[in-house]
């Protein structure tokens, strides 16, 4: 059997490349490179900061300066190479050596020699039967049974075609549905941190805006936030292109695929079907054509069985690599070159500096409880006097220490959840002119603007802690973690059901093939007749009884010729 290797093999590096990206980088590689990263989030930057770089138990500690070197699947991916003389391939999964892609590559060579040797054999097959007239000879009262057994075998044949079309679908369906929800799960995350930067971004824009009664932030910190918000609105920004143009492409690739192996399944199974009533129905020139037609899609199905054997093995490569690397995150490894978490210095700058931005939010609100709210000002005149009176309002507490370590709020004051609840019950009503008509130590507008202040502040206290998943691993280590769990079995299987229908298909096909021919040249009843007549009619000549009682006795009794195919 020989198969043309005219399948697009562009298109089925693409796909490789799709379902492994879509298992382990779409989340990093082309969106937050190591180096972007490090110019993100101010690696080079660091020095200024050097006093104030967090050292907070919660954050992952770097790694060893001899860190281990892992080699993901290194015993699954040990195969042949053919760009390396046939030589075993040792160097692990990863995604970046042609290498590795050729050892995957090496795994599909068996649909590809069953094409070839197909193509070749019966094509070879085809050429001495249409052109020296090769039959198949069935003699005597053999044909009757042997047509019986050759319309059996074919009608089996017939069926397991159709089995193997139906498991086709249900397994390309499965495996396409399977597929984009990975994706979709990846994608999602990605979006997780393309938003988490863009909420720091976003609360750290706002801070600079905080004017409590004309009290700002240092004009420095305002500096230093147009600097970061600069690098990070940047990363965002990329994040979310490649992450739209990597998963626009994966979906593409997916549904060309699905396409290609719904079309082959649709048309085995027509020329399955109509080649069994062709052949029954004994259109012998018809069902040439169908011959031909299936000579030819087998081979293609023999392709596209090596290629889905290949992917096959991309992905339970991808799949075991990500789970030896959920164990060993801070290893160096094939993933360290396309994932931002191992190096556990890029997010701190970020961090330090929402800590600091919070904590001088913080002085902010309490200078101004301290300057106005709580002060007794005798003087009308003084621009600190409104009118306040009453009791003295709460502080808002630090949710860090001078050395930004997470700090537990006193019970004289109020924390960042509940201060606003609280410091409402400190409203008093205004005049016209701005005074507190009522007891009270707050104006309308005053409580607003400290509790847009609080709301920044605490905003930036939850975003920007999540900002160590990307540092310490967890949220790519939670990422895969749920991949290999819930996502890599079911794409394994639904890719063993794809290729066991293109296996059933290819040879319920195949050899309908032979029995097409056989079964549809079989004489009928006509042909025999007016050959068998024609045979004793030359013989004759001239004995007219003879003849015509040879003739009568032809009509009146079943004869039982030689059969050629």
């Amino acid at each position: 059997m020989m198969k043309g290797y005219s399948f697009f093999t562009a298109s089925a590096t693409a796909l490789i490349l799709a379902v492994s990206i879509c298992c382990s980088s779409i989340l990093a590689a082309d969106s937050l490179s190591k180096d972007n990263f490090k110019s993100i989030l101010g690696e080079g930057n660091l020095e200024s900061w050097k006093d104030g770089v967090l050292h907070s138990a919660d954050m992952a500690e770097a790694p060893g300066g001899h860190a281990s070197t892992l080699l993901l699947a290194g015993n699954r991916t040990r195969r042949p190479d053919f760009l390396s003389g046939f030589h075993k391939y040792r160097g692990g999964w990863d995604i970046a050596n042609k290498h590795y892609w050729a050892s995957v590559g090496f795994t599909g060579v068996a649909g590809v020699i069953l094409a070839l040797l197909w193509f070749i054999s019966f094509g070879l097959a085809l050429v001495v039967h249409y052109c020296w007239g090769w039959k198949i000879n069935i003699i005597g009262g053999e044909r009757r049974f042997s047509e019986r057994v050759c319309l059996i075998v074919l009608i089996i044949l017939t069926c397991a075609a159709a089995i193997g079309c139906i498991l086709l679908s249900v397994g390309q369906d499965d495996f396409h549905g399977e597929a984009l929800d990975t994706l979709k799960y990846v994608v999602n995350q990605s979006d997780y941190t393309e938003q988490t930067l863009r909420n720091v971004t976003q609360y750290l824009l706002l801070a600079k805006t905080v004017n409590v009664a004309q009290i700002f932030l240092p004009s420095d910190v305002k500096d230093d936030i147009d600097r970061i918000n600069g690098d990070l609105t940047s990363a965002a920004d990329t994040l979310e292109e490649k992450t739209n143009e990597n998963s626009g492409k994966i979906r593409r690739v997916f549904n060309a695929v699905r396409s290609a192996l719904i079309t082959v399944a649709v048309i085995m199974l027509l020329i399955s079907i109509l080649g069994l009533c062709l052949s029954i129905l004994g259109h012998q020139h018809t069902i040439h054509i169908f011959i031909i037609s299936g000579w030819l899609l087998v081979a293609f199905t023999f392709v596209l069985y090596g290629v889905f054997v290949i992917i096959n093995n991309a992905i339970a490569d991808t799949c075991m690599a990500m789970g030896e690397w959920v164990d060993n995150p801070h290893a160096e490894s094939a993933l360290s070159n396309i994932l931002p978490c191992v190096d556990p210095r890029t997010t701190n700058q970020t961090l330090f500096k929402s800590k600091q931005v919070t904590v001088d939010l913080v002085n902010i609100v309490n200078g101004f409880i301290d300057t106005y709210a709580n002060s007794n000002p005798s003087n009308h005149l003084n621009s600190n006097y409104y009118n306040q009176s009453g009791p003295v309002m709460p502080h808002l507490c630090y949710p860090y220490d001078s050395q930004l370590q997470d700090l537990p709020c006193p019970a004289d004051q109020v924390s960042m959840a509940n201060s606003s609840m609280v410091w409402q019950n400190y409203t008093c009503n205004v005049s016209e002119a701005g005074m507190c008509t009522t007891v009270g130590r707050l104006t309308p507008d005053m409580y607003e603007q400290l509790v847009a202040t609080v709301n920044i502040s605490y905003a930036l206290e939850h975003y920007a802690p999540p900002l160590l998943n990307l540092q310490n691993c967890n949220f790519v280590r939670d990422t895969f973690r749920n991949i290999t769990a819930n996502h890599c079995p079911p794409l394994e299987h639904h890719l063993h059901v794809v290729n066991a229908g293109l296996a059933v298909i290819s040879v319920g096909v195949m050899l309908s093939l032979a029995l097409w021919i056989v079964y549809a040249n079989r004489p009928q009843r006509e042909e025999v007749f007016a050959k068998l007549s024609s045979r004793i009619k030359s013989s004759c000549n001239g004995k007219n009884v003879s003849c015509s009682n040879s003739n009568i006795d032809l009509s009146s009794r079943g004869t039982t010729p030689k059969i050629g195919v």
